[in-house]
């Protein structure tokens, strides 16, 4: 058994993989400061793992040592993050730096939840971990884009100058139950459009291309991440290879929910990418591990929580 602690705990993502730890049977911390997790995600964990709203761009209050640490916590979908974009780049920039020093005091391997937006508006396509990314520095989405890119600095240098045992994962787009109905993101925006018949939103000309990865598989990937030895540090791609237009996602959602609402087209945000796709070779050798669960399967879970949020 470890003692572990999980940053953004009470999130989509974090509501997840403490899931799978405590089925482990390990002992789990859970810190969030409640932006844009919610304690609906672990009520069901009561009397099993100690909660603590707590923001991580504050210094770490004395918790004891810990084996783990994964750093989850950051808003994740456009709306959320830029809704307070100073405070974003504070989680992911301070927020890293608190917790590689917590590591660093207690001896903990730790590790980094980064994204497929280091990747920016890429240039190259897909998306190999070696690529440098192509990213707007004063843009809307700097703030997280930046950050992270920033958060995977300070990773690799207290790792060089401190010794520090580190593991970085770049996710790209996940969905599954838990995601917040409000989110902006485009699964959980088409789902709760459809669900309560009203048109589905796409921006641009909806040619713009994704890969969706279902949150268990994700959680699959990154525990086998941090169970690698200490000289594999990543950065990591985790995501679903498989690409589909917003287009072919939309017309996935309406069958599945059998509804026949229409489209209603809006220009595409500023920086938004028209690409995304992971290369997930590293993932395969050293993980052995590549997504199960098919768009289909994985939509008709998230569609089936959905139906009692709406």
């Amino acid at each position: 058994m470890k003692r572990i602690l999980v940053t953004g705990g009470a999130g989509f993502l974090g509501s997840h993989l403490i899931d799978r730890l405590v089925e482990q049977g390990h002992e789990v911390v859970s810190l969030d400061n409640l932006q844009t997790g919610s304690l609906e995600n672990i009520k069901h964990l009561q009397g099993k793992i100690t909660f603590i709203q707590h923001d991580i761009t504050e210094v770490i209050p004395d918790l004891g040592g810990f084996d783990e640490i994964y750093n989850l916590a950051c808003p994740a979908s456009p709306v959320h993050y830029q809704a307070n974009p100073v405070h974003t780049f504070k989680t992911n920039v301070l927020g890293a730096l608190n917790l590689l020093e917590l590591a660093r005091r207690t001896n903990s391997k730790i590790f980094q939840a980064s994204t497929s937006e280091v990747y920016g508006d890429p240039l190259v396509h897909p998306q190999p971990e070696h690529y440098w990314g192509h990213v707007n520095p004063i843009g809307i989405r700097s703030c997280y884009d930046e950050g992270k890119r920033g958060a995977e600095t300070l990773f690799f240098d207290y790792a060089r100058m401190y010794n520090v045992e580190i593991k970085v994962v770049r996710i790209f787009n996940t969905y599954g139950p838990r995601m917040h109905p409000r989110d902006g993101r485009v699964i959980s925006n088409f789902i709760v459009q459809s669900l309560q018949n009203k048109p589905l939103t796409v921006y641009g000309n909806g040619e713009q291309t994704r890969s969706f990865c279902y949150v268990d598989d994700l959680i699959e990937g990154i525990i086998r991440v941090m169970a690698t030895p200490k000289e594999i540090q990543g950065p990591v791609n985790l995501g679903n290879p498989n690409e589909f237009t917003m287009l072919e996602l939309a017309e996935k959602v309406l069958k599945l929910t059998g509804n026949e609402t229409p489209l209603k087209f809006e220009p595409l945000p500023q920086d938004d990418p028209k690409q995304r796709q992971p290369v997930i070779e590293e993932a395969k050798k050293i993980l052995q591990w590549e997504p199960k669960i098919m768009l289909e399967e994985g939509l008709k879970n998230t569609i089936a929580y959905f139906e009692g949020k709406v």
